[in-house]
């Protein structure tokens, strides 16, 4: 896959520049959905890469009838700093870098505006179902003296250690949701389902992955800790789907509009698809599990069309991170990248740990089979959507956020032109235009593939401090020319280290 691929759309982009009228959707409060994969890559998509070996037929749909942005990002290459920073709509490096372990706190401050608590304050019912992965107020609920079992890794606190009869504060419903369901983390203790902020079953053993079926592909990941002892992590796509598809059902009747926001475990390790998903790809397992996330969106997106609702929702599609580095094993056994046709993983600040698909379905705002190749964010969603319901954002909120709505309705006006990438502390990269500069000796944080490197000829380390890639003739990221431009290497510089400081990238902050 080359540069060529990844720009072939732009001609249809064109069909944007047309003046269009505006219809009555436009000014409505439109119900929000918004689907939200984790792990997945780039080039696991068949709309994006026409080489996957997984079909993805239900998000291709979703991709043709809406806007497909072919440069979308998320602001990590991890998990809990890229949810921070699409509910919050400011870069999670401004605040931390890592992600939230097994009962650790939130990483909200009381005072920080998030999306959905946008959303209530314009009369929406905000709902969260699976995977939250941001924290919540463990010690509240767990008894005095209490400490963890075992050794080392091992170690995890008994299902004594909790008061599992007590509300768990500073979750989902503290942030701005209604409702909450789903279980915090796949592979995180708690093993049970959470509704709101209660457990609907307590803990009563020890985590114990020889209570089920075997896992398909990788390792089962999953932290020590509290489990109920009837939990099946392979109930997990097919429990909260039901439960979002009960939702959407239920708000057919209703005259306030709805924010959902759907997260999917998947296709984050554990690697478990149900068993009748097993060979609907050619990518084992892990290209299974995408066919099982892409049936639950199918389902979600049906319940929109059987309730009546999908004429005024706003559907997004899009991913936390890159795959994980089992894509290099899977690269070697069935010849599917899921990262095509970008280099780097999860953790990765090369393109693959953070440029993802990234997919809107306005009706009435967006036309069918649009492609974007404009630079987007997952963080721009924030003030998207402020824009569209005349919400005024306080200086102190969305810092980053940039409004799409130009690209939506076709104006052809330029959104954003500089983003910044960043996993681990000290290790950054910008964007300006075509240009991105990796502001570190490499972009790896998952770990360098010499295999990988090979066959996909990836030129050897040159030992340069720094690398420089034009994306508009190598999206690949094999030509480093930090050497033939220093003089941009040193803007780039200087312009990471002013955003930064300043605080701020959004637009509107800068007036």
């Amino acid at each position: 896959m080359r540069a060529a691929f990844f720009f072939s759309a732009c001609f249809l982009f064109t069909g944007l520049l047309l003046p269009r009228p505006v219809h009555a959707a436009d000014v409505a409060k439109p119900n929000v959905l918004i689907l939200y994969a984790d792990d997945l890559g780039f080039g696991d998509l068949k709309i994006y890469n026409p080489d996957s070996k997984i079909p993805t037929p239900n998000l291709d749909r979703l991709a043709r009838s809406g806007v497909r942005f072919t440069d979308g990002h998320s602001s990590s290459g991890i998990c809990t700093p890229s949810r921070y920073a699409l509910l919050t709509g400011r870069h999670h490096w401004r605040d931390f870098h890592g992600i939230v372990n097994a009962f650790g706190g939130s990483v909200f401050k009381p005072e920080r505006l998030t999306l959905p608590e946008m959303m209530q304050a314009n009369g929406y019912k905000t709902a969260a179902i699976g995977k939250w992965h941001l924290g919540w107020d463990w010690d509240a609920i767990k008894k005095p003296g209490s400490k963890p079992i075992g050794d080392g890794r091992r170690a995890g606190f008994p299902p004594t250690a909790f008061d599992w009869s007590q509300p768990i504060p500073d979750g989902p419903l503290a942030h701005g949701f209604d409702s909450y369901f789903g279980d915090t983390v796949i592979n995180f203790p708690p093993y049970c389902w959470i509704e709101n902020d209660r457990v609907q079953k307590a803990p009563d053993v020890m985590m114990d992955t020889s209570k089920w079926k075997p896992i398909k592909e990788g390792n089962w990941e999953c932290r020590p800790g509290p489990m109920a002892s009837d939990w099946d992590p392979y109930q997990n796509i097919p429990t909260t789907t039901r439960r979002g598809v009960e939702f959407i059902k239920s708000q057919q009747e209703s005259d306030q509009p709805f924010f959902l926001y759907f997260a999917f475990p998947s296709p984050h390790a554990p690697i478990i698809p149900n068993d009748r998903f097993d060979g609907k790809s050619n990518a084992g397992p892990y290209g299974d599990f995408v066919v099982e996330t892409d049936d639950a969106c199918g389902q979600l997106l049906q319940a929109l069309e059987d309730s009546g609702q999908a004429d005024n929702t706003v559907v997004i599609f899009s991913a936390d991170n890159g795959p994980e580095r089992y894509a290099y094993a899977r690269d070697q056994k069935f010849d599917h990248w899921s990262s095509a046709p970008l280099r780097g993983l999860k953790r990765d600040i090369y393109e693959g740990g953070h440029h993802v698909p990234m997919m809107i379905r306005w009706p009435g705002l967006t036309r069918p089979e649009t492609v974007s190749n404009a630079l987007v964010s997952q963080i721009d969603i924030f003030a998207t959507l402020a824009n569209h319901l005349e919400f005024s954002l306080p200086p102190d909120a969305a810092e980053d956020s940039h409004n799409l709505m130009p690209l939506l309705r076709g104006t052809g006006e330029t959104v954003r032109t500089t983003h910044i990438h960043n996993t681990y502390q000290n290790q950054y990269a910008i964007r300006e235009g075509d240009w991105l500069l990796i502001n570190a000796k490499n972009g790896y944080g998952s770990g360098r593939n010499k295999a990988w490197e090979s066959k996909h000829n990836v030129p050897a380390d040159d030992q340069q401090p720094v690398e420089l890639y034009n994306l508009a003739d190598d999206i690949g990221q094999r030509n480093n020319l930090a050497a033939k431009h220093p003089d941009r290497v040193a803007a780039m510089q200087a312009r990471l280290k002013q955003i930064r400081q300043q605080g701020y990238s959004a637009p509107r902050l800068a007036k």
